[in-house]
């Protein structure tokens, strides 16, 4: 077959050159987003580590703080150890000018001529006193020999055989009858009524006979008084103005006694002086 009888094929389109002489576009590379991911975990942790730190710096101010007014305001020595426990975050606390739950306890605080352990449960308290907490409690926990110290206020009571006989409070009498004196175990049992602490007679004995209210008063007459009444114990002058008596219980070991706390403590001087007896 000669040159001519070839097929003649037809020529390339110049305008389609830069198609087949351009190079292949390279691959685009891929950005690298994890730097930014690590120091912006590395930001978030420094600005948490600071805010507990900033938390926990503030945190011991609030309590010392607390700690001293407490001493300050009710007049307990200088040296009474006085424990107190913010609870939640201090620093929020401060930015919304309350303090979710705070928590004050101390042993052996002198309340006249009374000691007692005390506890106090106060919730969302005003930073500046000038609002009112949402509730406040105390308990006093009083022992045996406390107990008897109270009690020896009471006209004709015999306080030094007073014992601590869960879930009663036991005390003996003595009944004068004729040439021979007759001795009356008493469990009275302990109540608050009104805001005071109210004791009365659940049970009575006679030489380890238990023996009823009726048959003491027809015994001993006018005698009897002393045995079958209520007895109505002032704790009042013993503790601040702005406490009233909500409950009381007796353990095996220590009388407890609960208290609901009024805020005007926060800002009024004279609910902080301890009330009256009526």
């Amino acid at each position: 077959m000669s040159a001519d009888d070839q097929p003649t094929q037809p020529l390339p389109d110049p305008r389609a050159q830069w198609v087949l002489s351009s190079p292949a576009e390279p691959p685009r590379r891929k950005r690298r987003r994890w730097p930014w991911l690590v120091s912006l975990v590395i930001v978030v942790a420094l600005a948490i580590g600071a805010w507990f730190a900033g938390d926990a710096i503030a945190r011991s101010i609030v309590e010392q703080t607390i700690r001293q007014q407490t001493i300050t305001q009710l007049s307990l020595p200088a040296d009474q150890q006085v424990d107190v426990q913010v609870d939640g975050p201090v620093l929020l606390g401060l930015i919304v000018g309350s303090l979710g739950e705070v928590r004050v306890a101390s042993d052996d605080v002198p309340l006249g001529r009374l000691t007692a352990d005390i506890s106090v449960l106060a919730q969302d308290v005003p930073i500046h006193g000038a609002g009112d907490w949402s509730g406040a409690y105390a308990t006093a926990t009083i022992d045996e020999a406390q107990l008897q110290t109270l009690l020896a206020t009471l006209e004709d009571f015999p306080a030094d055989t007073v014992e601590i006989d869960a879930p009663d409070v036991a005390v003996t009498f003595e009944l004068n009858a004729l040439v021979t004196t007759v001795p009356v175990g008493v469990a009275l049992t302990p109540r608050a009524e009104n805001g005071e602490l109210v004791l009365s007679p659940t049970s009575l004995r006679i030489a380890d006979a238990e023996i009823s209210a009726e048959s003491i008063v027809q015994q001993f007459g006018a005698l009897a008084s002393t045995v079958v009444r209520d007895w109505d114990v002032c704790i009042a002058q013993y503790l601040p103005a702005a406490l009233t008596l909500t409950g009381v219980q007796v353990d095996p070991a220590a009388v407890v006694v609960d208290f609901e706390i009024d805020s005007s403590i926060l800002r009024d001087a004279s609910a902080r002086e301890n009330g009256t007896c009526a």
